[in-house]
């Protein structure tokens, strides 16, 4: 038998879930519905309240029995089951899915939706402990001659009155007030605000007010999924534009300006013609790739001399664990030959430090990776790169998992390949490194199973982490001045993960940072300055040229352990740069002002994100203001107990020798002649 959820409906307070048997054998008499939650496996009983044919069943519940007061837990998952006892045996089915609701406002702070796993099977989701200060809304689109927006008008059954659409001007907090007069369905409002009114050269962001059972609320507009598949620009008369831009809080500005002149339009051209040579790129790209898969089937002998090619990143920085082993084998065996494998753009700093390199993705490159006895690189090598036998492949990584990886991402959404495809790629990749370094027994777990390897795994921690370890308050010092840091300053370190849905279209990505920086001066800009490290990509979509009193970017700057030594703390989000970061025992805040839709809508964690951390979470700017003058005033964790707790899981076993022993292990194999 098959139990398929196919609809929801709500009637007073409660939800009535209707189900769909299939193949049904027997009675039903002593059927109920078992709901089990992923995380506590807490479990609910309910009883079919209604069978409405041989196989339409209803069960009657109410999402506020769903959901309990937890220290760490504010998300809920459900699996349903369809117990169905009879005489002879008990039938255990879950429940598949055929329904995807929208998200329904439980409380102001809480909300239920009901969806499928990776598997189609039925899942009802419960937030709880949201903002109160967000009202989340249907759709947001720009018409012709209107502003329309839709939303539910109802929260948890309970009519909400009096709604009225606030735009808020952010340039000289002005205000317009726009009534919500229309029904689009039950239970749902739309209002449409005319683009005339929305005055000149400026950006709004749009609020609600409404009445909830007597009391007044006002909150934020935000909207939950990406703006794809909506109306986003208008143009009116004289040449005036309209633009709606979802902000990385979810909030939603309205800009007003002056479209582009004429001489303008034509400049556009010329970019158009950028494009054609863009294009024509691209194909000269393809047409390379077939030249080098041919050129990696030509077959090659190794180099009579020990030959080790080096590579971080996909060869776009000399850095890295990579390079911590790189200068370790320098003073120690300068006499092996040894290569990077580097883009155009590393070939200055290659030339300035002396460097033997060669340009990835040229003749050259194939002859040097096919002679050489050694392989070291922290990510992988494309799939169409031949791995000779006699070549030993060190993969040292780059993080420590906090995200899930290959065969752990039960659903990849990535263009131009499928889930099975990218685990079967990530697999046979993985298995063609011989030796794989692992900071800790918790990643060791994580790369047998994600990457499915059967090689030999090095517990020894991470080579770039040496630096962390040995480096003295003096060499500190001297790093700062390096850097342009003024050594009386504090330093506050800002490292977000790149997030998946910050690309806009091929070469173009969003960043907007998650707190003013004016408020950030106001607070902390007489004795303390603030350091960024974004993901490449993002780099330069920030403008910061109006606080380069206090603001330093170091996006670009190679060696990461520099900016870690000069930090008296670390503000990040999902990156794993706070595993090594905790190396130094300092302070470290969590920022993740948009963890729920991070969760759902891309990868999810290994670790509990609200309960295994070494540092304390601001949900919101002003909560991050606050934790950064308490972490600064606590600058050492080394009698915290939950930070050494931390520590001693993920941190513990590197002795600062991790470099020699990867050293050593090459030095092994080059003797033993493997």
């Amino acid at each position: 038998m098959r139990a398929i959820l196919s609809g929801v409906h709500q009637k007073k307070g409660l939800q009535v879930l209707e189900f769909e048997l299939l193949d049904v054998a027997g009675s039903l008499e002593h059927a109920y519905m078992l709901f089990v939650e992923k995380n506590s496996l807490a479990s609910l009983m309910k009883p079919i309240s209604k069978i409405l044919s041989h196989n339409i069943i209803r069960v009657n519940i109410n999402a506020q029995d769903f959901h309990f007061e937890s220290e760490d837990q504010t998300e809920f998952e459900w699996q349903i089951f369809l117990i169905n006892n009879s005489r002879t045996q008990r039938d255990v089915i879950q429940v598949e899915s055929e329904y995807l609701s929208d998200r329904h406002q439980l409380e102001l702070t809480s909300y239920y939706q009901f969806n499928s796993d990776a598997q189609g099977m039925a899942l009802f989701n419960l937030r709880t402990h949201q903002s109160d200060d967000d009202f989340m809304i249907n759709s947001v689109n720009l018409t012709d001659t209107d502003l329309e927006i839709t939303g539910y008008n109802k929260i948890n059954g309970t009519p909400i009155k009096n709604q009225r659409i606030i735009l808020r001007n952010k340039t000289n907090d002005g205000k317009l007030d726009f009534p919500v007069s229309q029904t689009m369905f039950a239970g749902m409002f739309k209002v449409a605000i005319p683009l005339t009114d929305i005055p000149q050269d400026s950006v709004g962001e749009l609020f609600i007010k409404y009445q909830l059972n007597g009391k007044e609320i006002t909150q934020r507009l935000i909207i939950p999924n990406s703006l794809a598949g909506q109306s986003v620009q208008a143009q009116l008369l004289g040449n005036r534009m309209i633009t709606l831009e979802k902000r990385f809080d979810n909030g939603i500005l309205v800009k007003e300006f002056l479209g582009a002149s004429l001489l303008q339009k034509v400049v556009a051209a010329g970019g158009k013609a950028h494009g054609m040579i863009e294009v024509c790129r691209l194909v000269q790209d393809k047409l390379n790739l077939a030249r080098m898969r041919f050129l990696f089937k030509a077959g090659h002998s190794p180099y009579e001399g020990t030959t080790i090619v080096f590579e971080s990143f996909g060869g776009r920085q000399v850095s890295d664990s990579p390079y911590a082993i790189y200068r370790l084998f320098q003073t120690l065996y300068p006499g092996i030959n040894m290569i990077w494998s580097i883009d155009r753009s590393q070939k200055a700093f290659c030339k300035e430090n002396q460097i033997a390199y060669v340009i990835r993705r040229t003749q050259k490159w194939v002859r040097v990776l096919e002679k050489s006895q050694f392989w070291i690189s922290n990510a992988r090598f494309p799939s169409w790169v031949k791995k000779p036998n006699y070549v030993t492949y060190i993969q040292t990584w780059h993080g420590t998992p906090l995200k899930k990886l290959g065969l752990d991402i039960e659903n990849v959404s990535m263009p131009g390949t499928t889930t099975a495809k990218y685990h079967k790629n990530f697999v046979r990749e993985a298995n063609r490194w011989d030796a794989l370094v692992s900071p800790n027994d918790y990643s060791t777990q994580i790369f047998r199973s994600a990457f499915g390897f059967n090689n030999q795994i090095l517990k020894i921690g991470y080579p770039r982490n040496d630096e962390l370890i040995n480096t003295k308050t003096d060499e500190i010092a001297q790093i700062k001045e390096k850097l342009g840091i003024p050594l009386d300053k504090k330093v506050v370190m800002y490292a977000p993960t790149y997030r998946d849905n910050q690309f806009a279209e091929k070469g173009k990505y969003t960043f907007e940072l998650p707190f003013d920086l004016d408020d950030f001066r106001k607070s902390f800009g007489n004795d303390t300055v603030l350091i960024l490290r974004m993901h490449y990509l993002i780099s330069n979509a920030l403008d910061i040229s109006n606080y380069s009193d206090f603001v330093y970017d170091f996006s670009d700057y190679p060696n990461i352990s520099d900016l870690y030594l000069v930090s008296d703390l670390l503000i990040t989000d999902y990156s794993s740069v706070f595993f090594d970061y905790a190396y130094l025992k300092r302070p470290i805040l969590f920022y993740p002002y948009d963890y729920h839709l991070y969760k759902e809508e891309l990868r999810g964690f290994y670790l509990n994100y609200e309960r295994d951390l070494p540092g304390k979470i601001a949900h919101n700017s002003t909560e991050l203001l606050a934790e950064i003058n308490h972490a600064l005033a606590h600058p050492d964790m080394s009698a915290n107990e939950r930070f050494m707790n931390f520590y001693n899981r993920f941190c513990a076993i590197n002795d600062g020798l991790s470099s020699l022993k990867v050293v050593n292990y090459v030095m092994h194999q080059i003797e033993s002649g493997v």
